[in-house]
């Protein structure tokens, strides 16, 4: 007898359907999977042999052959288990209800006919959805995070028994409610917050001006000066993500497996730290089952690199297509993925080996070539892709024990971000660009231009630092940015001079 019942796969962050067969004959006892399966899917006939049977349920004695539709496509991992053991039981005529048919299964089973978490559950709901499925089984452990996509009926099953049941018998399972994506925001709170950074009021008004625009941002002063919590702060004075945003993000994580069943989905923006010692693989992603990186981890949020000359420079160098292009393509054997990876890129470094080059209170010990061979690490074209260079000191004791100044926490500076991100918003309104870091040429044109006076000192800089056009059009949009921030509606020349000044380390360390 032949049965079949619908199901879900993967393919980067996105699902696509697929459909269990299972051919039940006379024959010697044979089972065999076949439609590309990986050594994971291989091995379901074991768990779904051992789950069948531990459940009181029969498994069939004959020849029984089990085809995962289209069969042209690579399956990986183990959420097939459920719809296959289903597809053996319908065979079998042991689940006679024909409303099976409406549903799709997805589901990893143990020996005893427990159903597990499986990742990537929101790319196959979504996908689910869009198809036009009517209801949909999963593990209990995984409703949580289903429980934040409307428009399709999501049942969560602890083991095989109650999804048998649910046809079978009059004990059906629970449909689970709904979540609100709007009260998971508003309860949540920032570990790290500017107004626990004493001093460094130069690098808190880059960061600002960062964060309004979404430009990527470097930080270079000795250590201990505190580059790390500066970056680690950044979340905190980010617009809040919106749920298309939240449902993109917790996609790739979801598809990466890194995911807290408890949260369901992610709404804060992500804040990922590779050290550096990490592998352009899992900065870039890959593998054998081709997963998102950290660039890809990244999205919507924020990658901060530190100690950035230590990572070794083919990885940097991967940077540089995700950086313009705001995607990630992966190209393996089994396949080839496009992930999204739209971030802001932080970084923090030392000016010289010993770490103290253009120190107030420090004296440095490195000679000239030590300190051009440790600045060589870093290419031209990454560094031209970095809109904000700024200078970070040590600060001293008495700013370090102030207690009668008061630091302005991130709420405030939040407030003012999300008014210079509403300006974006309704200037870029209709198109795909989000913030002004990801203006395209012609919205340059457009949007950023400058008086005669404002025109001659660009002039003046591009020539006397050697910039490139890259970075003369990123100069116009950090002062596009800046005065978002004021409120102004066209350039002026104190916001294109302040532009500039965050380009001129190029000239101070690497001319």
């Amino acid at each position: 007898m032949l049965a079949k019942v619908k199901a879900l796969g993967l393919l980067g962050i996105e699902g696509y359907p697929l459909t269990v067969e299972a051919d039940l004959s006379n024959g010697l006892p044979k089972f065999d999977i076949v439609g590309l399966p990986d050594t994971a899917v291989k091995e379901s006939k074991e768990r779904v042999r051992s789950a069948i049977r531990n459940s009181g349920l029969k498994f069939p004695n004959g020849r029984t052959t089990v085809n995962l539709a289209p069969a042209d496509t690579k399956k990986e991992g183990a959420s097939y288990d459920l719809p296959i053991a289903m597809a053996l039981l319908i065979g079998q005529g042991l689940i006679e209800n024909m409303e099976y048919k409406d549903y799709a299964f997805l589901g990893e089973l143990s020996l005893d006919g427990s159903i597990h978490h499986i990742n990537g559950i929101l790319p196959l709901l979504i996908c689910a959805r869009n198809l036009g499925y009517k209801y949909v089984i999963i593990p209990t452990d995984n409703i949580y995070e289903a429980s934040f996509i409307d428009g399709i009926t999501t049942y969560g099953a602890d083991n095989l028994s109650q999804v048998v049941n649910h046809f079978n018998t009059e004990e059906k399972l629970i449909e689970r409610s709904k979540n609100n994506f709007n009260d998971l925001k508003r309860n949540k709170k920032f570990c790290n917050d500017f107004c626990y950074v004493r001093g460094q009021a130069s690098a808190k008004r880059a960061m600002e001006i960062s964060a309004s625009g979404g430009h990527n941002m470097m930080m270079i002063g000795p250590p201990g000066a505190g580059k790390t919590m500066l970056a680690k702060c950044m979340p905190s004075i980010l617009p809040d993500l919106t749920f298309e945003e939240a449902l993109e993000v917790t996609k790739i994580h979801s598809v990466a497996g890194v995911l807290d069943a408890k949260d369901g989905i992610i709404y804060e923006r992500p804040f990922r730290s590779p050290h550096h010692t990490a592998t352009s693989v899992a900065l870039t992603g890959g593998g054998p089952r081709s997963k998102p990186g950290e660039i890809s981890l990244a999205h919507n949020g924020v990658l901060f690199l530190d100690e950035l000359p230590e990572y070794p420079r083919n990885v940097l160098e991967t940077l540089r297509q995700p950086l313009e292009d705001g995607v990630i393509t992966v190209a393996r054997i089994n396949s080839t993925v496009e992930y999204p990876a739209e971030f802001m890129l932080i970084t923090s470094m030392n000016p010289c080996p010993c770490g103290n080059y253009g120190s107030r209170t420090k004296e440095c010990k490195c000679t000239q070539s030590q300190i051009h061979k440790y600045l060589d690490k870093l290419s031209g074209p990454l560094l031209d892709r970095i809109d904000l260079h700024i200078e970070v000191d040590s600060i001293s004791y008495k700013e370090l024990t102030d207690k009668d100044t008061l630091e302005e926490p991130s709420s405030k500076i939040r407030e003012r971000v999300n008014s210079a991100r509403a300006i974006q918003q309704k200037r870029f309104d209709g198109t795909k660009t989000k913030c002004n870091a990801k203006m395209s040429t012609e919205q340059v044109n457009m949007f950023c231009k400058l008086d005669k006076e404002s025109s001659d000192l660009l002039c003046n800089a591009f020539n006397n630092l050697n910039l490139s056009a890259r970075a003369h059009n990123r100069i116009l949009k950090v002062a596009r940015t800046i005065a978002d921030l004021e409120g102004k509606e066209n350039i002026e020349l104190s916001h294109l001079a302040e532009a500039i000044g965050y380009r001129t380390l190029d000239k101070k360390y690497w001319l």
